[in-house]
């Protein structure tokens, strides 16, 4: 009974990747081989030879470089602040510095847009359309995946060795170079190999505040399927975006392996310490110049942009919303974000039952290599969706779920599906740290006493799930209210959700339209606050992300 239970929990999980993730996946890339009913490498191979190709590619690793580097930099500091030191207000700071995480690209990009425009109040700096502002932008939306991964190691690092160093009369610096550094490196290395894959994988920043002018791998895959219907050239693009991410994966699995066992030699002990000035200051006026600075302008920018109207200040772009504005939607974006709110919740619960699942038997320590092996495939299939392109997952959708005995072209359940891969992911990263946590001998103790497999699941590795679940509800109904990349496939004008909305909006011409656009990203960014604001409050202290 007990292996039949396993089983299941295997292969649900699977079967579902397996459909909505591989095949679709495998359709768009398939077409690309196929030239006249036959196989061919032609395509492929004149797309693999192009400048332009390589051209892209190189701006993709470039940018991911580049935000990665930066956010790794401030966001060390970060990590140390809020998650070594104690003083009043941190975990409302931790809050603040976790929701652009989880805010829709489509609104990170509308908000740096509108602040680096030429009218905007930046726009003096020359950095609208450009690479710097996009490298900015992408780490505003990543930098809290640094200060989260790398806190919650740094958190409980043992500070003895640290002040025997003092003590022996090694400077400040010298101390974190050489004792501090290495020990937090596997978190610092999975939390860079993470930034690293979200940074390449980026599509609505790029698509807002670059266009074709940045194309980085993931736009010029939307761009050659949906302009020019080119899927030799979609096909061999997503396969050199499945060899970065593949690539990306395993550095990260192998981080993260290396902070988890870290972890558990600590165990569950603190090393927190009350903030001081002295020791305090520099991290303390980087951290407060990165909150002010990067991730609060831009919002406070936005917030006070939605009020700005053709008659000056009012409230016309939010009563706006109430409408079709000038024709430009099928539907009032009120309307819209119902819909986003409908299918969030959804997608959400698609995503909760399946990472449940999964974070399960990942969580499994087998003793026999075969069955550990295992586990770890296991893992890392269900990371895939973090960095093979939403588009591409969209788009195959369209051509492989459009015939029996899977035609969901018309379903209304398509898109919550297409959400729910997206956020899957994040709902694994967020349960299994906590999962792990768990001393197998507490298992062993339990089966000893005569607790089946059922009760000390529901006892023992239920009861910790439960910690994780609110953060990991939090990141899926976050992850999908913003989704953009797969839903602007498969959304319909007149079934449309709020990101969809405010991309759509942005390329009308007219100052209502725009405005329009400001008022419903503030709307977006609000919902996706509340809800990582909620989930936050009742983050486990194992959670990475």
């Amino acid at each position: 009974m007990a292996v039949a239970l396993w089983s299941l929990a295997v292969l649900v999980p699977l079967g579902f990747l397996a459909v909505f993730f591989a095949w679709p996946v495998a359709g768009l890339v398939g077409r690309g081989f196929v030239a006249d009913g036959a196989f061919s490498l032609d395509g492929v191979r004149s797309v693999l030879s192009a400048p332009r190709t390589w051209r892209i590619i190189g701006q993709t690793l470039g940018q991911a470089v580049a935000g990665t580097v930066v956010a790794v930099l401030l966001g060390i500091p970060g990590a140390y602040l809020l998650y070594r030191c104690r003083f009043p207000g941190r975990a409302l700071l931790r809050a603040v510095v976790s929701v652009p995480f989880v805010l829709p690209t489509v609104v990170v990009g509308v908000a740096f847009r509108s602040l680096f425009a030429a009218q905007g109040p930046l726009g003096g700096l020359g950095l609208d359309e450009t690479f710097a502002a996009i490298v900015v932008a992408l780490v505003f939306f990543n930098y809290s995946v640094i200060v989260r991964t790398v806190g919650a190691l740094w958190s409980r690092l043992d500070p003895r060795a640290a002040e025997a160093a003092q003590l022996l009369g090694a400077s400040p610096l010298r101390v974190f170079l050489t004792v501090t550094l290495p020990a937090i490196a596997p978190a610092v290395l999975s939390g860079a190999s993470l930034v690293f894959l979200f940074c390449a994988s980026a599509f609505g920043i790029v698509m807002v505040m670059g266009g074709v002018r940045f194309s980085t791998i993931e736009t010029e895959i939307w761009y050659q399927t949906t302009q020019l219907l080119d899927l030799p050239a979609a096909a061999a693009l997503s396969i050199v975006q499945l060899v970065v991410v593949v690539a990306a994966l395993v550095i990260a699995g192998r981080a993260r392996t290396r902070a988890e066992h870290a972890l558990r030699l600590r165990g569950d002990a603190t090393a927190e310490q009350p903030w001081r000035w002295r020791r305090d200051l520099l991290p303390t006026l980087i951290t407060a110049s990165v909150v002010v600075g990067l991730l609060g302008v831009p919002m406070v920018h936005l917030v006070v942009r939605s009020f700005v109207t053709a008659d000056g200040w009012g409230w016309r772009n939010y009563e706006l919303l109430a409408t079709t504005g000038s024709g430009s939607l099928a539907v009032p974006v009120w309307t819209a974000a119902a819909n986003s709110l409908v299918i969030a919740a959804q997608a959400s619960a698609i995503a909760v039952l399946l990472g449940v699942l999964v974070s399960l038997v990942a969580s499994r320590r087998p003793r026999s290599t075969g069955l550990a092996i295992g586990v770890r495939a296991l893992d890392a299939a269900f990371m895939l969706p973090l960095g093979v392109s939403a588009v591409t997952v969209g788009f195959g959708f369209l051509i492989t779920l459009n015939r029996p005995p899977l035609d969901l072209r018309t379903s209304p359940i398509l898109i919550p599906i297409a959400q729910a891969i997206v956020a899957l992911p994040l709902v694994v990263r967020t349960l299994l740290p906590v999962l792990r946590a768990i001393d197998p001998r507490q298992r062993e103790a339990a089966a000893m006493l005569g607790a089946g497999q059922g009760r000390v699941l529901a006892t023992i590795d239920g009861a910790l799930a439960l910690r994780g679940l609110g953060l990991a509800i939090g990141f899926a109904f976050a992850t999908s209210l913003g989704e953009f990349g797969a839903t602007s496939f498969l959304s319909r004008p007149e079934h449309p959700t709020l990101p969809t909305v405010v991309f759509r909006l942005i390329g009308r011409p007219g100052a209502d339209n725009f405005g329009m656009a400001m008022a419903a990203s503030v709307v977006l960014a609000v919902l996706t606050a509340a809800v990582m604001a909620a989930a936050e409050l009742v983050r486990p202290k194992e959670a990475e992300l």
